[in-house]
């Protein structure tokens, strides 16, 4: 396997039980162990030899999330970026020797949790029929609808603000928000054994945000905290 480009997955402490290892791309993946950690990877497979093919790409990279879930069902794994390959297993080897600590260090502030995303939805602000009046009625009905219409961003805003704030400081959840035009996305990194009270939780947190609509995702692997 000297001479063969890896395509990596996932670092990990070397098991001391065996895995079952997924089905990759085009071949079942493979454990490579060095002194502490191992490394999951596929033989033979280069993103250069179909980066012009956009199909391809998409397939390649459902794959990558598909292993590393099937590999977190089992044991704590570092997820590798999509795309990294190594030309030699000489050279993965002595990659994880030079970054065992670190490693390390990521594997242990991930052991044991998991990710959830919390997806906030806009609620939007049903439209009121035109207004009939005329002169200064219409005025103050068209003043009366814009103040409307800013008291209800203005309590949003408060909403989203209000709810990260109670998760992270109320619930202690280490979080990564990102925001996307008007949707929000709050990872959110918890204990695999606090998996039904946190559920719990989401119930409470969209009642206190009437303003919003709260999809929570799957439970993944630490994507956003390494």
């Amino acid at each position: 396997m000297e001479s063969e480009n890896l395509y990596s997955y996932a670092f990990l402490e070397t098991p001391s039980l065996p895995l079952i290892l997924p089905q990759g791309a085009a071949s079942q993946v493979v454990l490579i162990k060095s002194t502490n950690l191992s490394a999951i990877v596929e033989p033979g497979i280069s993103l250069e030899s179909f980066q012009d093919n956009e199909q391809k790409i998409i397939e390649m990279a459902l794959c990558h999330d598909r292993v590393i879930c099937e590999l977190f069902q089992q044991i704590t794994v570092l997820p590798v970026q999509f795309g990294i390959c190594f030309n030699s297993q000489k050279n993965l080897l002595i990659h994880l020797e030079s970054n065992t600590e670190k490693y390390r260090q990521q594997l242990q502030k991930i052991h044991g949790k998991t990710e959830f995303t919390l997806k906030l939805i806009p609620v939007i602000l049903e439209e009121v029929a035109p207004v009939k009046s005329r002169g200064k009625d219409y005025f103050l009905a068209k003043k009366q609808q814009y103040q409307n219409q800013k008291d209800f961003s203005l309590a949003q805003a408060a909403e989203k603000e209000y709810l990260i704030d109670l998760i992270t400081t109320t619930n202690n959840y280490p979080v990564v928000v990102q925001e996307k035009e008007q949707e929000v996305s709050i990872h959110m990194l918890v204990n695999i054994e606090d998996r039904n009270c946190f559920l719990e939780q989401t119930l409470n947190w969209q009642k206190a945000c009437p303003r919003w609509n709260l999809l929570l995702g799957d439970s993944l692997p630490p994507y956003h905290f390494i």
